[in-house]
Protein backbone atom coordinates (compact mmCIF):
# COMPACT_ATOMS: atom_id res chain seq x y z
CA UNK A 1 0.00 0.00 0.00
CA UNK A 2 3.18 2.29 0.74
CA UNK A 3 4.04 1.24 -2.76
CA UNK A 4 0.47 2.46 -4.29
CA UNK A 5 0.40 5.83 -2.09
CA UNK A 6 4.44 6.52 -2.72
CA UNK A 7 3.72 6.62 -6.56
CA UNK A 8 0.26 8.02 -6.54
CA UNK A 9 1.49 11.20 -4.94
CA UNK A 10 4.80 11.26 -7.35
CA UNK A 11 1.60 11.20 -10.25
CA UNK A 12 -0.21 13.90 -8.55
CA UNK A 13 3.44 16.06 -8.40
CA UNK A 14 4.18 15.57 -12.09
CA UNK A 15 0.90 16.16 -13.00
CA UNK A 16 0.41 19.60 -10.55
CA UNK A 17 3.82 21.13 -12.26
CA UNK A 18 2.50 20.13 -15.98
CA UNK A 19 -0.57 22.07 -15.46
CA UNK A 20 1.24 24.82 -13.54
CA UNK A 21 4.04 25.37 -16.05
CA UNK A 22 2.53 24.13 -19.22
CA UNK A 23 -1.19 23.83 -19.45
CA UNK A 24 -2.17 26.48 -17.83
CA UNK A 25 -0.04 28.92 -19.45
CA UNK A 26 -0.66 27.34 -22.86
CA UNK A 27 -4.48 27.65 -22.45
CA UNK A 28 -3.78 31.23 -21.60
CA UNK A 29 -1.42 31.87 -24.51
CA UNK A 30 1.63 32.70 -22.53
CA UNK A 31 5.11 31.80 -21.97
CA UNK A 32 6.90 31.63 -18.61
CA UNK A 33 10.00 31.81 -20.50
CA UNK A 34 11.16 27.40 -20.46
CA UNK A 35 10.59 27.01 -24.12
CA UNK A 36 13.28 30.06 -24.57
CA UNK A 37 15.61 28.74 -22.26
CA UNK A 38 15.59 24.98 -23.15
CA UNK A 39 15.53 26.39 -27.39
CA UNK A 40 19.20 28.46 -25.52
CA UNK A 41 20.81 25.49 -24.29
CA UNK A 42 19.81 23.34 -27.02
CA UNK A 43 21.26 25.60 -30.07
CA UNK A 44 24.54 26.08 -27.54
CA UNK A 45 25.22 22.45 -27.20
CA UNK A 46 24.45 21.79 -30.77
CA UNK A 47 27.29 24.38 -31.90
CA UNK A 48 29.42 22.85 -29.60
CA UNK A 49 29.11 19.22 -30.78
CA UNK A 50 29.17 21.46 -34.64
CA UNK A 51 32.39 22.80 -33.31
CA UNK A 52 33.43 19.06 -32.29
CA UNK A 53 33.05 17.61 -35.41
CA UNK A 54 34.81 19.75 -37.36
CA UNK A 55 38.06 19.37 -35.48
CA UNK A 56 37.78 15.55 -35.71
CA UNK A 57 37.36 15.99 -39.13
CA UNK A 58 40.78 17.44 -39.72
CA UNK A 59 42.10 14.23 -38.76
CA UNK A 60 42.98 11.54 -41.64
CA UNK A 61 39.76 8.97 -41.23
CA UNK A 62 38.98 5.90 -43.20
CA UNK A 63 37.40 6.71 -46.26
CA UNK A 64 33.19 6.09 -46.31
CA UNK A 65 31.09 6.06 -49.58
CA UNK A 66 29.70 9.54 -50.12
CA UNK A 67 26.20 9.90 -50.65
CA UNK A 68 24.23 12.65 -51.70
CA UNK A 69 23.57 16.01 -49.70
CA UNK A 70 20.82 18.46 -50.21
CA UNK A 71 22.57 20.39 -53.26
CA UNK A 72 23.14 17.19 -55.29
CA UNK A 73 25.92 15.04 -56.24
CA UNK A 74 25.48 15.62 -60.05
CA UNK A 75 25.14 18.92 -62.00
CA UNK A 76 22.35 19.07 -64.46
CA UNK A 77 21.53 20.68 -67.36
CA UNK A 78 18.47 21.58 -67.58
CA UNK A 79 18.18 22.44 -71.33
CA UNK A 80 14.84 21.25 -73.30
CA UNK A 81 14.82 17.95 -75.19
CA UNK A 82 14.32 19.66 -78.19
CA UNK A 83 17.33 21.98 -77.98
CA UNK A 84 19.36 19.45 -76.91
CA UNK A 85 18.81 17.12 -79.97
CA UNK A 86 18.76 19.82 -82.49
CA UNK A 87 22.46 20.21 -81.77
CA UNK A 88 22.75 16.71 -82.50
CA UNK A 89 20.80 17.09 -85.21
CA UNK A 90 22.54 16.78 -89.06
CA UNK A 91 20.20 15.19 -92.01
CA UNK A 92 18.46 11.46 -90.80
CA UNK A 93 19.04 9.79 -87.68
CA UNK A 94 22.16 9.35 -86.18
CA UNK A 95 23.37 6.99 -83.47
CA UNK A 96 24.37 10.18 -81.55
CA UNK A 97 20.77 11.29 -80.89
CA UNK A 98 20.69 8.08 -78.29
CA UNK A 99 23.04 9.97 -76.01
CA UNK A 100 20.60 12.28 -74.65
CA UNK A 101 18.25 9.76 -73.55
CA UNK A 102 21.05 7.47 -72.21
CA UNK A 103 22.73 10.73 -70.10
CA UNK A 104 19.47 11.53 -68.86
CA UNK A 105 18.57 7.99 -67.86
CA UNK A 106 22.28 7.61 -66.21
CA UNK A 107 21.19 10.91 -64.33
CA UNK A 108 17.79 9.28 -63.19
CA UNK A 109 19.35 6.36 -61.72
CA UNK A 110 22.40 8.34 -59.72
CA UNK A 111 19.80 10.80 -58.66
CA UNK A 112 16.58 11.60 -59.43
CA UNK A 113 14.43 14.52 -58.44
CA UNK A 114 11.41 12.59 -57.57
CA UNK A 115 12.07 9.89 -55.14
CA UNK A 116 14.78 11.82 -53.52
CA UNK A 117 11.59 14.48 -52.28
CA UNK A 118 10.39 11.25 -50.55
CA UNK A 119 13.06 10.55 -48.00
CA UNK A 120 14.05 12.59 -45.10
CA UNK A 121 16.85 15.49 -45.81
CA UNK A 122 20.49 14.75 -45.15
CA UNK A 123 21.77 16.86 -42.57
CA UNK A 124 25.27 18.96 -43.23
CA UNK A 125 26.17 18.24 -39.40
CA UNK A 126 25.23 15.48 -36.81
CA UNK A 127 22.20 16.42 -34.38
CA UNK A 128 23.21 14.25 -31.77
CA UNK A 129 19.65 12.73 -32.80
CA UNK A 130 20.91 9.79 -35.16
CA UNK A 131 24.14 9.59 -37.87
CA UNK A 132 22.30 11.75 -40.52
CA UNK A 133 25.80 11.48 -42.40
CA UNK A 134 27.04 8.27 -43.06
CA UNK A 135 30.36 9.95 -42.83
CA UNK A 136 29.82 10.82 -39.42
CA UNK A 137 32.16 8.33 -36.84
CA UNK A 138 33.78 8.31 -33.56
CA UNK A 139 35.22 11.80 -32.58
CA UNK A 140 36.00 11.49 -29.10
CA UNK A 141 34.97 10.77 -25.35
CA UNK A 142 33.32 14.17 -24.44
CA UNK A 143 30.92 14.15 -27.74
CA UNK A 144 29.62 10.29 -27.20
CA UNK A 145 28.82 11.30 -23.39
CA UNK A 146 26.79 14.19 -24.68
CA UNK A 147 24.82 12.33 -26.96
CA UNK A 148 24.03 9.55 -24.21
CA UNK A 149 23.19 12.15 -21.42
CA UNK A 150 20.53 13.27 -24.80
CA UNK A 151 19.49 9.95 -24.97
CA UNK A 152 18.55 9.84 -21.25
CA UNK A 153 17.19 13.20 -21.52
CA UNK A 154 14.79 12.47 -24.76
CA UNK A 155 13.58 8.81 -23.97
CA UNK A 156 13.16 9.46 -19.77
CA UNK A 157 12.12 13.16 -19.20
CA UNK A 158 10.76 14.49 -22.80
CA UNK A 159 8.82 11.29 -23.99
CA UNK A 160 6.90 10.98 -20.66
CA UNK A 161 6.37 14.64 -20.60
CA UNK A 162 5.02 14.95 -23.85
CA UNK A 163 2.76 11.82 -23.80
CA UNK A 164 1.18 13.54 -20.92
CA UNK A 165 0.61 16.75 -22.89
CA UNK A 166 -0.74 15.07 -25.96
CA UNK A 167 -3.19 13.01 -23.92
CA UNK A 168 -4.09 15.72 -21.92
CA UNK A 169 -4.56 18.27 -24.97
CA UNK A 170 -6.27 15.24 -27.37
CA UNK A 171 -8.73 14.07 -24.45
CA UNK A 172 -9.81 18.04 -24.10
CA UNK A 173 -9.94 17.93 -27.73
CA UNK A 174 -12.83 15.26 -27.19
CA UNK A 175 -14.26 16.62 -24.43
CA UNK A 176 -14.30 19.80 -24.78
CA UNK A 177 -15.69 19.53 -28.42
CA UNK A 178 -18.34 17.45 -27.03
CA UNK A 179 -19.94 19.64 -24.44
CA UNK A 180 -19.26 22.43 -27.38
CA UNK A 181 -21.31 20.26 -29.42
CA UNK A 182 -24.18 20.50 -27.25
CA UNK A 183 -25.21 24.18 -27.61
CA UNK A 184 -27.75 25.59 -30.15
CA UNK A 185 -25.89 27.03 -33.37
CA UNK A 186 -25.02 30.86 -32.84
CA UNK A 187 -22.32 33.31 -31.91
CA UNK A 188 -21.78 31.76 -28.58
CA UNK A 189 -21.22 28.14 -29.89
CA UNK A 190 -19.10 29.49 -32.23
CA UNK A 191 -16.85 31.68 -30.24
CA UNK A 192 -16.28 28.27 -27.62
CA UNK A 193 -15.50 26.27 -30.37
CA UNK A 194 -12.79 28.41 -31.69
CA UNK A 195 -11.13 28.74 -27.93
CA UNK A 196 -11.53 24.91 -27.48
CA UNK A 197 -9.40 24.16 -30.50
CA UNK A 198 -6.51 27.11 -29.88
CA UNK A 199 -6.70 25.86 -26.28
CA UNK A 200 -5.96 22.18 -27.31
CA UNK A 201 -3.78 22.91 -30.46
CA UNK A 202 -1.52 24.98 -28.16
CA UNK A 203 -1.42 22.39 -25.67
CA UNK A 204 -0.33 19.74 -28.52
CA UNK A 205 2.00 22.10 -29.79
CA UNK A 206 3.71 22.31 -26.25
CA UNK A 207 3.48 18.32 -26.82
CA UNK A 208 6.02 18.51 -29.62
CA UNK A 209 8.51 21.15 -28.20
CA UNK A 210 6.76 23.45 -30.96
CA UNK A 211 8.68 27.00 -31.44
CA UNK A 212 7.14 28.34 -34.25
CA UNK A 213 7.63 31.83 -36.26
CA UNK A 214 4.79 33.55 -37.76
CA UNK A 215 5.22 36.20 -40.31
CA UNK A 216 2.49 38.24 -42.13
CA UNK A 217 -0.10 37.64 -40.27
CA UNK A 218 -2.08 40.47 -41.25
CA UNK A 219 -2.84 37.79 -44.13
CA UNK A 220 -4.61 35.32 -42.40
CA UNK A 221 -6.57 33.54 -44.29
CA UNK A 222 -10.52 35.08 -43.17
CA UNK A 223 -14.09 33.03 -42.88
CA UNK A 224 -15.33 32.04 -46.80
CA UNK A 225 -11.99 31.51 -47.67
CA UNK A 226 -9.43 28.44 -48.89
CA UNK A 227 -6.03 28.10 -47.03
CA UNK A 228 -3.74 26.24 -49.10
CA UNK A 229 -0.11 25.06 -47.98
CA UNK A 230 2.75 22.68 -48.58
CA UNK A 231 2.86 19.40 -46.59
CA UNK A 232 5.31 18.06 -45.22
CA UNK A 233 3.78 16.20 -41.82
CA UNK A 234 0.36 15.24 -40.29
CA UNK A 235 1.64 17.91 -37.88
CA UNK A 236 0.96 20.89 -40.06
CA UNK A 237 -2.84 20.90 -39.17
CA UNK A 238 -1.67 21.56 -35.69
CA UNK A 239 1.50 24.32 -36.27
CA UNK A 240 -1.26 26.38 -38.06
CA UNK A 241 -4.29 25.86 -36.09
CA UNK A 242 -2.09 26.80 -33.18
CA UNK A 243 -2.30 30.18 -34.82
CA UNK A 244 -5.96 30.23 -36.02
CA UNK A 245 -8.79 27.96 -36.36
CA UNK A 246 -9.53 26.36 -39.46
CA UNK A 247 -12.14 23.86 -41.09
CA UNK A 248 -10.81 20.38 -41.94
CA UNK A 249 -11.06 18.49 -44.88
CA UNK A 250 -10.37 14.96 -45.14
CA UNK A 251 -11.68 11.06 -45.45
CA UNK A 252 -13.53 9.50 -42.14
CA UNK A 253 -11.32 7.67 -39.86
CA UNK A 254 -11.74 4.65 -37.33
CA UNK A 255 -9.74 4.46 -34.24
CA UNK A 256 -8.81 7.34 -32.32
CA UNK A 257 -8.83 9.65 -35.21
CA UNK A 258 -12.19 8.46 -35.74
CA UNK A 259 -13.41 9.36 -32.36
CA UNK A 260 -11.84 12.78 -32.46
CA UNK A 261 -13.21 13.27 -35.90
CA UNK A 262 -17.25 12.32 -34.60
CA UNK A 263 -16.72 15.09 -31.46
CA UNK A 264 -14.61 17.96 -33.55
CA UNK A 265 -17.57 18.07 -36.27
CA UNK A 266 -20.41 18.83 -33.11
CA UNK A 267 -18.21 21.38 -32.68
CA UNK A 268 -16.87 23.11 -35.97
CA UNK A 269 -18.25 22.50 -39.67
CA UNK A 270 -15.62 20.63 -40.76
CA UNK A 271 -15.93 18.62 -44.15
CA UNK A 272 -15.15 14.81 -43.33
CA UNK A 273 -16.43 12.11 -46.52
CA UNK A 274 -16.59 8.68 -46.39
CA UNK A 275 -13.94 6.38 -48.60
CA UNK A 276 -16.72 6.01 -50.79
CA UNK A 277 -17.56 9.66 -51.04
CA UNK A 278 -13.92 11.04 -51.50
CA UNK A 279 -13.97 9.04 -54.93
CA UNK A 280 -17.00 10.67 -56.04
CA UNK A 281 -14.93 14.55 -57.09
CA UNK A 282 -18.14 16.33 -58.02
CA UNK A 283 -19.70 15.27 -54.48
CA UNK A 284 -16.53 16.82 -52.64
CA UNK A 285 -16.85 19.78 -55.09
CA UNK A 286 -20.36 20.89 -54.11
CA UNK A 287 -19.97 20.13 -50.24
CA UNK A 288 -16.34 22.62 -50.49
CA UNK A 289 -18.39 24.90 -52.60
CA UNK A 290 -21.44 25.35 -50.17
CA UNK A 291 -19.05 25.48 -47.19
CA UNK A 292 -17.11 28.69 -49.19
CA UNK A 293 -20.33 30.33 -50.28
CA UNK A 294 -21.02 30.36 -46.41
CA UNK A 295 -19.14 33.54 -45.15
CA UNK A 296 -19.76 32.97 -41.74
CA UNK A 297 -17.87 29.56 -41.92
CA UNK A 298 -13.82 28.90 -40.90
CA UNK A 299 -11.85 28.97 -44.00
CA UNK A 300 -10.91 25.42 -45.47
CA UNK A 301 -7.60 24.17 -44.45
CA UNK A 302 -6.22 22.13 -47.34
CA UNK A 303 -3.17 20.53 -48.84
CA UNK A 304 -2.84 20.40 -52.38
CA UNK A 305 0.22 17.94 -52.90
CA UNK A 306 -1.94 14.84 -51.56
CA UNK A 307 1.32 13.43 -49.94
CA UNK A 308 4.00 14.41 -47.41
CA UNK A 309 6.92 15.95 -49.35
CA UNK A 310 10.14 15.89 -47.39
CA UNK A 311 10.08 19.81 -47.13
CA UNK A 312 12.47 20.70 -49.44
CA UNK A 313 10.62 21.19 -52.21
CA UNK A 314 6.98 21.58 -53.05
CA UNK A 315 5.64 19.26 -56.33
CA UNK A 316 2.44 19.85 -58.49
CA UNK A 317 -0.98 20.97 -56.25
CA UNK A 318 -3.87 19.11 -57.29
CA UNK A 319 -6.63 21.47 -59.29
CA UNK A 320 -9.70 20.47 -57.59
CA UNK A 321 -9.13 22.74 -54.82
CA UNK A 322 -8.38 25.57 -57.34
CA UNK A 323 -11.92 24.86 -59.09
CA UNK A 324 -14.03 25.73 -56.19
CA UNK A 325 -13.92 29.43 -56.36
CA UNK A 326 -13.54 32.17 -54.16
CA UNK A 327 -10.31 33.44 -52.27
CA UNK A 328 -7.17 31.30 -51.85
CA UNK A 329 -4.94 32.29 -48.62
CA UNK A 330 -1.58 30.78 -49.26
CA UNK A 331 0.83 29.57 -46.24
CA UNK A 332 4.43 27.79 -46.67
CA UNK A 333 5.79 26.02 -43.63
CA UNK A 334 9.56 25.48 -43.17
CA UNK A 335 10.64 23.14 -40.88
CA UNK A 336 14.11 23.67 -39.37
CA UNK A 337 15.63 19.78 -39.67
CA UNK A 338 18.69 20.52 -37.11
CA UNK A 339 16.49 20.06 -34.37
CA UNK A 340 13.81 17.26 -35.41
CA UNK A 341 12.75 15.89 -39.10
CA UNK A 342 9.21 16.48 -39.16
CA UNK A 343 8.88 15.14 -42.30
CA UNK A 344 6.38 11.62 -42.25
CA UNK A 345 7.88 8.90 -44.71
CA UNK A 346 4.63 6.96 -44.77
CA UNK A 347 6.19 4.21 -47.28
CA UNK A 348 8.75 3.49 -44.44
CA UNK A 349 7.01 4.63 -40.84
CA UNK A 350 3.42 4.16 -39.91
CA UNK A 351 2.04 6.39 -37.87
CA UNK A 352 3.08 5.28 -34.17
CA UNK A 353 6.86 4.69 -35.21
CA UNK A 354 6.80 8.70 -36.82
CA UNK A 355 5.14 10.10 -33.55
CA UNK A 356 7.39 8.47 -31.33
CA UNK A 357 10.25 9.82 -33.80
CA UNK A 358 8.62 12.84 -33.68
CA UNK A 359 8.57 12.76 -29.55
CA UNK A 360 11.92 11.80 -28.61
CA UNK A 361 13.33 14.36 -30.91
CA UNK A 362 14.99 17.60 -29.72
CA UNK A 363 12.36 20.15 -30.72
CA UNK A 364 9.96 20.89 -33.68
CA UNK A 365 11.22 24.53 -35.31
CA UNK A 366 9.12 25.96 -38.11
CA UNK A 367 8.49 29.38 -40.04
CA UNK A 368 5.16 29.70 -41.09
CA UNK A 369 4.41 32.64 -43.74
CA UNK A 370 1.27 34.09 -44.65
CA UNK A 371 1.34 35.24 -48.20
CA UNK A 372 -1.23 38.14 -49.87
CA UNK A 373 -4.64 36.57 -50.89
CA UNK A 374 -4.83 34.90 -54.61
CA UNK A 375 -8.30 35.21 -56.66
CA UNK A 376 -8.56 33.06 -60.02
CA UNK A 377 -8.25 35.60 -63.22
CA UNK A 378 -10.32 35.63 -65.61
CA UNK A 379 -7.89 34.05 -68.68
CA UNK A 380 -6.70 31.61 -66.18
CA UNK A 381 -7.55 27.88 -65.67
CA UNK A 382 -7.48 25.98 -62.51
CA UNK A 383 -4.27 24.12 -63.42
CA UNK A 384 -2.47 27.50 -64.02
CA UNK A 385 -3.81 28.97 -60.68
CA UNK A 386 -2.53 26.03 -59.14
CA UNK A 387 0.84 26.59 -60.65
CA UNK A 388 0.64 30.25 -60.21
CA UNK A 389 0.11 29.34 -56.12
CA UNK A 390 2.57 26.66 -55.65
CA UNK A 391 5.53 28.89 -57.24
CA UNK A 392 4.33 31.63 -54.05
CA UNK A 393 4.51 29.53 -51.84
CA UNK A 394 7.76 27.78 -53.18
CA UNK A 395 9.34 30.92 -53.76
CA UNK A 396 8.22 32.68 -50.11
CA UNK A 397 9.48 29.25 -48.03
CA UNK A 398 12.73 28.66 -50.16
CA UNK A 399 11.81 25.13 -51.81
CA UNK A 400 12.31 23.68 -54.92
CA UNK A 401 9.45 23.82 -57.26
CA UNK A 402 8.69 20.45 -59.14
CA UNK A 403 6.22 19.78 -61.89
CA UNK A 404 5.77 16.33 -61.12
CA UNK A 405 2.74 14.24 -59.16
CA UNK A 406 3.28 13.41 -55.22
CA UNK A 407 0.84 10.56 -56.25
CA UNK A 408 4.19 8.62 -57.71
CA UNK A 409 5.22 8.29 -54.11
CA UNK A 410 3.27 5.09 -54.67
CA UNK A 411 2.11 4.66 -57.85
CA UNK A 412 4.32 4.34 -61.09
CA UNK A 413 4.18 6.97 -64.18
CA UNK A 414 1.57 7.81 -65.96
CA UNK A 415 1.35 5.93 -69.54
CA UNK A 416 0.36 8.71 -71.11
CA UNK A 417 3.10 10.69 -69.90
CA UNK A 418 5.30 8.59 -71.59
CA UNK A 419 3.32 8.20 -75.20
CA UNK A 420 3.51 12.29 -74.49
CA UNK A 421 6.86 12.23 -74.59
CA UNK A 422 7.77 9.44 -77.11
CA UNK A 423 5.29 11.92 -79.80
CA UNK A 424 7.47 14.69 -79.11
CA UNK A 425 10.41 12.68 -80.25
CA UNK A 426 8.84 10.86 -82.96
CA UNK A 427 7.88 14.46 -84.40
CA UNK A 428 11.34 15.46 -84.61
CA UNK A 429 12.37 12.70 -86.00
CA UNK A 430 10.67 12.78 -89.04
CA UNK A 431 11.54 16.81 -89.06
CA UNK A 432 7.39 17.00 -88.12
CA UNK A 433 8.12 18.99 -84.88
CA UNK A 434 9.67 22.17 -83.23
CA UNK A 435 13.16 20.77 -84.76
CA UNK A 436 14.13 20.52 -88.26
Amino acid sequence: MEVVWAVGQVGAAWLALVFGLIIVPSALGISLGISEAYMWVLVKTLEWATIRLQKGAKKPQPQMPRTPTANGIIERDETPMEKEISLLHRADFEFSHIFYFCRKGFEAIVEDEVTQRFSSEELLSWNLLTRTNVNFHYISLRLTVVWVIGVIVRYCFLLPLRFTLAAIGIMSMIVGTTAVGQLPNGRVKNYLSEVVHLTCSRILVRALSGTIRYHNKENRPQKGGICVANHTSPIDAIILTNDGCYAMVGQVHGGLMGIIQRATVKACPHVWFERSEIKDRHLVTKRLREHVADKSKLPILIFPEGTCINNTSVMMFKKGSFEIGGTIYPVAIKYDPQFGDAFWNSSKYNIVSYLLRIMTSWAIVCNVWYLPPMVRKEDEDAVQFANRVRSAIARQGGLTELPWDGGLKRAKVKDTFKEEQQKNYSKMLVRNGSVG
